[in-house]
């Protein structure tokens, strides 16, 4: 029997990032109904605001995909895990946003030579006033997610600092949502400013000068997105945070006088331990054994943590990791 019939299609679906499913739905409603109001008033910010939509929706269904993929328990082919599967997919939601802002831009671009005249106001307004809503609900998860995911969980607008502090440390698909609706929550109330603008005064490139700079706001979540995701391909050090963390759980048994070496690297969301302990000098190696893997087991009870593999040496006397790896004030 293979991992994935073990697992279950429904068990994995279960493990997938909420954030990205809940995201998904809320802007495939809102693509549908701003491509309708873009069509009714022919506003051009409305359809960069569709367009936003539509690329979160096509990014958000392939990252939830990716993310449960990417739960699937190691084999013995991929003794490591799945993890990277959901940096490749959010690499592939990288190119689609990258198609969608390059033609929302030229759509702002043609808007400024060939303004448009904007139609059925109280339709937009209602429609943007609707994206604010659900895009900011789903950006209010999605800050409370990279809370959880951190370690830090925050109440009330403690979240909002919380999420700009954590977000490193969120899983990929957490970070891909966060990044996209704070665009789409930005985008939403710029369109809005432009189509109200656009419609009460005689300034008509304002409608033009929004989608431009919608679809430039999507070319900085591609980038970054796609930054962050190659960087998690190419194989990443786990953050600062996390090997303070884990060595502090190692150096407080009795028996562990320094750590030699160690290496933390992260497979999507989670980590993976390689580390030389040195302990006490004169135990029997019956003994050594017995500590090694009461850290062990001590280590992978963490939940983001997949493996350790621990090597064990005698001491050498000397301080090398508190002296080299003090925490930084």
């Amino acid at each position: 029997m293979n991992t994935l019939s073990k697992q279950t299609i429904w068990g994995l679906v279960k493990k997938g990032n909420k954030s990205s499913l809940y995201a998904m739905i809320g802007n495939t409603v809102l693509a549908i109904a701003k491509g309708i109001a873009y069509f009714v008033s022919g506003s051009g910010a409305m359809f960069a605001s569709a367009m936003h939509s539509l690329a979160d929706s096509v990014n958000q269904g392939f990252v939830f995909v990716g993310s449960v993929l990417s739960e699937k328990e190691p084999t013995k082919k991929f003794p490591t895990g799945f993890g990277r599967v959901i940096n490749l997919f959010c690499m592939i939601a990288v190119i689609v946003v990258s198609i969608m802002a390059y033609e929302t831009i030229k759509e702002g671009i043609h808007l400024l030579s060939h303004p448009a005249e904007v139609k059925g106001i109280l339709l937009n307004v209602s429609i943007l006033l609707l994206n604010i809503i659900i895009d900011g609900a789903i950006l209010v998860k999605v800050m409370k997610e990279i809370g959880e995911e951190a370690r830090d969980i925050r109440n009330g607008m403690g979240i909002i600092p919380g999420a700009i502090k954590n977000v490193k440390k969120a899983s990929p698909p957490t970070r891909l949502v966060f990044y996209e609706d704070v665009v789409a929550v930005t985008g939403a109330a710029l369109a809005l400013i432009a189509v109200i603008v656009s419609y009460f005064t005689v300034f008509q490139l304002m409608d033009g000068i929004v989608t431009i700079i919608i679809g430039f706001l999507m070319v900085g979540v591609a980038f970054r997105v796609g930054f962050d995701n190659m960087v998690g391909l190419i194989g990443v050090a786990a953050p600062k945070e996390v090997e303070d963390k884990v060595a502090a759980k190692i150096l407080e048994h009795e028996m562990v006088m320094d750590i030699y070496k160690m290496r933390i690297t992260q497979e999507g969301r989670y980590y993976h331990v390689e580390s030389y302990l040195e302990l006490k000098k004169g135990l029997p190696l019956s003994q050594a054994d017995d500590i090694k893997f009461e850290i062990q087991d001590q280590l992978t009870n963490d939940p983001d943590i997949t493996d350790v593999t621990l090597g064990i040496i005698e001491d050498d006397g000397i301080q090398g990791w508190e002296k080299n790896h003090a925490p930084q004030n």
